[in-house]
């Protein structure tokens, strides 16, 4: 690495052209520059300047030194302006949490970004595992859990709960809907369906109830914008939580049917522990407590 201050003594050299003047500017004496200048070709190990009387000139080595000079000093610049400017506005921002918590935030992301163009978000729907994971490791600015990580590198906000649902068709009236009634319809499956039967159903028909591996299943479905669709459609029933339901283009054609004892899923959002973190985040993160407020006080369909 050139050393950043004979660098910049020899940038003002060449700006200036003239010793006396390049040590006035930099607030130094003649021969201080002039150390700087051998210090640098020594460093460099070519002569920088071919000297004409009290002038000189560049030689190519002196040249491509000063282009390293000019763009060092461009980048420092945008460096400055960049720690100086925490704008909320500007700039990238990484957020990782559950497909269904995705789908209902991502309008709001599109927002943010059609109302700041020079903001960039990236919102990855990914396993818990790699929410934490990637917080941890610096991918993700911020992440939203199922639970408080309570780990010593991570910050957690609880943000609330979610309640996790039993979807029906929206012709299908009778309520409280009962387990064979459940089973005549059917299960839409999908991969996290299968614990949501565990933990719901086990507490609701714990007689009839005997493990998700034992429900009569209509269909799987893999993409979680597509899970309602079949029980849009009268096939089956799912099971999701609300924000899979409350992001459905399709909800008026569902029903959340009640259930004698409900089941909610706490929401975190997560960050690296210690970290300040920069105002387009802490905007970003804003949003995020904001759409969950709206899971909190949502009514059903």
């Amino acid at each position: 690495m050139l050393n950043s201050q004979w660098l910049e003594s020899f940038v003002v050299l060449c700006e200036t052209g003239h010793f006396t003047r390049a040590a006035s500017l930099l607030n130094m004496t003649q021969p201080g520059v002039s150390q700087h200048l051998r210090k640098l070709e020594t460093q460099v190990g070519q002569s920088l300047i071919s000297r004409l009387g009290k002038s000189f000139s560049l030689t190519p080595a002196g040249e491509a030194v000063l282009a390293v000079g000019l763009a060092r000093r461009t980048e420092e610049r945008a460096l400055r302006e960049t720690v100086l400017r925490d704008d909320p506005a500007v700039g990238n921002v990484a957020i990782a949490c559950s497909g269904s918590f995705a789908m209902l935030l991502y309008p709001h992301i599109l927002t943010a970004m059609q109302q700041s163009p020079e903001l960039t978000i990236k919102l990855v729907a990914t396993p818990q595992d790699e929410v934490l994971g990637g917080v941890l490791e610096g991918r993700f600015d911020l992440g939203v859990a199922d639970h408080d990580p309570r780990h010593p590198r991570l910050e957690a906000e609880h943000l609330g709960q979610e309640e996790l649902c039993l979807v029906v068709p929206h012709d299908v009236i009778k309520s409280p809907i009962g387990f064979q009634a459940l089973e005549e319809l059917g299960f839409v499956a999908h991969p996290d369906g299968f614990a949501y039967a565990d933990d719901l159903f086990s507490l609701n028909f714990p007689e009839e109830f005997q493990g998700s591996d034992h429900l009569r299943i209509r269909s799987f479905v893999n993409q979680i914008s597509q899970i309602p669709s079949p029980v849009a459609h009268g096939i089956g029933y799912t099971l999701l939580p609300r924000s899979g339901v409350n992001s459905y283009s399709g909800k008026d054609k569902l029903r959340i049917a009640p259930l004698p004892r409900g089941l909610h899923h706490d929401l975190w959002m997560i960050s690296r522990r210690g970290r300040t973190l920069p105002a387009r985040v802490s905007r970003i993160a804003g949003l995020i407590q904001s759409v969950s407020e709206s899971l909190a006080n949502g009514s059903d369909i």
